[in-house]
């Protein structure tokens, strides 16, 4: 089992910066694979940025340059720059646990960012 909770979404202007960390309690040292997704007013939930555990990391294109994903044991940051108001959304951390009796995916209650003009 694991929990997940989401830390640091506000309100920023347009060209400003936002860190957002997600925190993993449980059987933290199952996890395999940790993600960002958003979801705007609206429109589907979208995958922004992915980690492995060995560090290989995936943007969305239209993320691609402005946002960085890393990991540290149980936390998760994404860190934001160059904001847009397209980046307003309700952010949300995955993850995936593996374990000999199969994978299991976890989600966190979200977390909104908002980017004002």
């Amino acid at each position: 089992q694991v929990q997940l909770v989401e830390s640091g979404g506000g309100l920023v202007q347009a060209g400003g910066s936002l860190r957002l960390s997600c925190a993993a309690t449980g059987s933290i040292f199952s996890i395999n694979t940790m993600a960002w997704y958003r979801q705007a007013p609206g429109k589907q939930r979208e995958l922004v940025a992915a980690i492995t555990s060995d560090g290989s990391t995936n943007y969305a294109d239209t993320v691609k340059g402005r946002f960085a994903i890393s990991r540290n044991n149980a936390k998760m940051y994404l860190q934001m720059n160059s904001l847009r108001p397209e980046d307003t959304a309700v952010y949300y951390c995955n993850a995936i646990r593996t374990t000999a009796l199969g994978s299991y995916n976890y989600w966190g209650q979200g977390t909104q960012v908002t980017v004002s003009l």
